[in-house]
């Protein structure tokens, strides 16, 4: 029998093994071991009885690791369909199929306790002291009781050793398996533990719904009972009360005999979500994401595939889980770049969520206050359901927005004012009230740049066409580049004409920190971004102290307006709000009022009302105006006309390439053959359109020149067999081109 092998390497498509007579014909998901070269990989049987016409040598498959499906036949089709449509190879796709520790053939790595069990001659055993006392105790525990458990109880293993030796316990090894969150429940629910999220009350049926939301419950469940594929956009406002609507349909369809998937753009989102789930639904809820151990996502995994778990919590990886028999999918904050993976394949997780519930007849329930571009428009040309909530629970009132323009405070106040009068004010008031507030600012660092006053150059990274940002101050500070990490010290002259007049231009959020320390005098003030969340733990740390009232202001980049809920903010200011309109991508817009409606929502969740203040120098920017009004019809009827003169998305197809080369040249005349092969493969029909080549905005990445491309058309399926036929004549281009299907940003 001849089989077809995805294998996880990179770029490689599927590959065609014989099976030798000795071994056990293996069924689509199982892992083989195959040659590759001159090693041996492990991978996954994707399709069996294949033809082999013209495909020369074929090679044997060395051990069958499964009598059956490892991966569930339909993850497989999943993960071809992902790398058919993004433009990859099959490997690409594997790792996200597998748990770490089944990727070496390993599919039962797990984690064992032994435990002491009294037996019947122990029952009637005669002893006294620390024996007696031993006894006494697994006598109350039939199953038995783990080593480590009495070695807490103050029975020692040389205890047990001599009890075990004389027949009046018996010994054995039981499968643990490593649970992430089974103490986050249960020390959260204390309050004990700074470093885990606390958990917010589990859904309750006889809890009384908003209309609203009754109206929105009844929808979805008349679309789940259907037991078809379905698509709902639930468009609710901040605080609207998405997530008990996400638990009244996951338990009507658990109820129905069916499964939930349930994902989330960020990990620290994953905690609280999968502990309210838990609640409602006991153990039965596994999580799953990049920042559990191998062990914790090794039997997480396995759980799930056992058919142990009904609902699956976790980012955009867990579309991929072994989970069987959906019948609902949520995807929260469905608008969130977090979905699109950022290495090959590129794919969005919620498109691949769609599909996945479209092959299973599953419901798909898309959340947010601030939906895509292109979910919004499925929704009102009737191709996705639209279920809105226009008002908080309880009737709360969304944040008051001030707008500032800070022409005005650089002309009352200097150039160099980062805080205007009116947030200063605003965060003084707040902690004067014992009050909480948030200050956004989606950019790291100190200073963003560093140039000579003597000869007007920047200190730049040698790899990337980027000037360096500082981070740290004093003795600490360093330049670093945020795309290729080159870090150097902060030289006292200019490297280029050593004058000695070096001056910090911009700010990052490590500015914005030590000034909202020289305002709020004695206050308690953090800092989250990336660089202050390095330690493992650090995240879920300090949003549990924020969260608990540890902290007074709490200072950070878009990470602190995703979904996040906390009671006692009150104010939100949002600083340089207008810091990713000077992009160059067709989603500045879209991105800078989900940004700022996203943010003000944080403010106001709890019983005291809430304010948001917006600093800009674009303060008649239609984005600006319509996130502060929360108008999100009005902002997609004029971003619309946007992307219908320019043609993009939702209207057309879009396709981003990007060609590297170690000259500028070389990037350039690649580019070039791309594009006129992409012409030649279209025949003529002028289905789509190529744009570039051209330098990409960000013309040199870790010490290669990039060249760009767009591709655009109203056919995708065109689009890709273009692209696929044009790419195969140059084949050597391969590992120099970075295809992006539907991308986010075109940077």
């Amino acid at each position: 029998m001849f089989i077809l092998v995805a294998v996880p390497v990179p770029s490689l498509d599927l590959l065609t093994y014989s099976v030798p007579d000795h071994l056990e014909p293996p069924h689509v998901g199982a892992r083989v071991v195959v040659p590759l070269g001159a090693r041996v990989v492990t991978g996954i049987v994707v399709e069996r009885h294949v033809a082999t016409e013209g495909r020369g040598e074929i090679k044997q498959v060395k051990q069958v690791l499964d009598t059956g499906a490892f991966v569930p036949p339909e993850v497989v089709a999943l993960a071809r369909w992902t790398a058919e449509y993004y433009a990859s190879g099959v490997g690409d796709t594997i790792p996200a199929l597998l748990p770490p520790m089944a990727r070496g053939g390993r599919a039962d790595a797990h984690k064992t306790t032994r435990i002491a069990a009294i037996t019947v001659m122990g029952a009637e055993a005669e002893v006294t002291g620390k024996a007696r006392a031993a006894l006494d105790l697994l006598s109350g525990a039939p199953t038995g009781v783990s080593t480590p458990e009495l070695a807490r109880r103050g029975v020692s293993s040389a205890v047990i050793a001599s009890l075990a030796k004389q027949g009046f316990v018996s010994l054995r090894q039981d499968r643990v398996d490593r649970d992430p969150f089974s103490a986050h429940v249960a020390i959260s629910a204390t309050g004990s533990d700074p470093g885990l999220t606390p958990v917010r009350p589990g859904s309750d049926p006889d809890r009384p719904l908003t209309p609203e939301q009754t109206a929105a419950v009844d929808r979805l469940l008349a679309l789940a009972r259907t037991g078809e594929f379905r698509v709902a956009l639930l468009h609710g406002v901040t605080g609207s009360g998405k997530t008990e609507i996400y638990l009244r349909v996951a338990a009507a369809t658990l109820a129905g005999g069916r499964r939930a998937l349930v994902l989330v753009p960020e990990i620290a989102l994953t905690p609280v979500t999968a502990a309210l789930f838990r609640q409602v639904f006991g153990e039965r809820v596994a999580i799953q994401h990049s920042g559990l151990s191998d062990g914790e996502r090794h039997d997480q995994w396995q759980r799930i595939r056992r058919g142990d778990i009904d609902v699956v919590v976790g980012t955009r990886s867990a579309v991929f889980a072994p989970l069987e028999r959906i019948g609902l999918i949520v995807v929260d904050e469905e608008h969130d770049g977090s979905y699109k993976q950022e290495e090959s394949p590129r794919y969005n997780g919620r498109d691949v969520a769609i599909v996945r519930a479209q092959r299973a007849g599953a419901l798909v329930i898309l959340g947010s206050a601030t939906p895509s571009m292109e979910s919004y428009h499925r929704a009102v040309t009737g191709k996705y359901e639209r279920v809105v909530l226009e008002r908080r629970v309880l009737d709360r009132p969304l944040a008051a927005v001030t707008v500032v323009d800070m022409r005005e405070e650089y002309a009352a106040e200097g150039p160099d004012v980062i805080l205007s009068r009116a947030l200063r004010e605003g965060i003084e008031q707040r902690l004067a009230q014992n009050e909480q507030a948030l200050v956004l600012l989606n950019r790291r660092g100190f200073a963003t740049a560093v140039f000579c006053r003597q000869c007007a150059g920047t200190i730049d990274c040698p790899n990337c066409s980027v000037s360096l940002v500082v981070h740290g101050e004093g003795a600490a500070r360093r330049a670093r580049c945020h795309y290729c990490n080159f870090t150097s010290r902060v030289p006292p002259t200019c490297p280029l004409c050593a004058g000695p007049y070096l001056e910090h231009a911009g700010f990052g959020t490590e500015r914005v920190e030590a000034e909202v320390k020289k305002i709020a005098h004695g206050a308690r003030v953090a800092r989250l971004d990336r660089d202050a969340i390095r330690r493992k733990g650090s995240l879920a740390g300090l949003l549990s102290r924020f969260r608990d009232g540890e902290i007074d202001v709490l200072v950070g980049t878009q990470m602190i307006a995703k979904g996040h809920d906390f009671p006692r903010v009150t104010l939100v200011g949002v600083v340089s709000a207008d810091v990713g309109l000077g992009l160059a991508d067709f989603r500045a817009s879209e991105r800078t009022f989900q940004l700022l409606t996203q943010v003000a929502g944080r403010a106001g969740r709890g019983e005291q009302p809430g304010e948001a203040i917006v600093q800009t120098i674009y303060p008649g920017h239609y984005s600006i105006q319509l996130a502060c009004r929360q108008d999100y019809p009005a902002f997609y009827e004029r971003e619309l006309q946007f992307r219908r003169a320019m043609r993009y998305p939702p209207l057309v197809s879009l396709v981003n390439i990007v060609v590297r080369s170690r000259t500028f040249a070389g990037a350039m005349d690649d580019a070039d053959g791309l594009v006129q092969s992409v012409q030649r493969a279209d025949g003529g029909r002028h289905d789509l359109r190529v744009l570039g080549p051209a330098p990409a905005p960000l013309g040199r990445l870790r010490g290669e020149y990039r060249a760009q491309l767009l591709i655009k058309g109203t056919n995708r399926r065109r689009i890709r067999e273009a692209l696929k036929v044009a790419l195969a004549k140059r084949p050597e281009l391969q590992r120099r081109v970075i295809v992006d299907v539907d991308p986010m940003s075109v940077m």
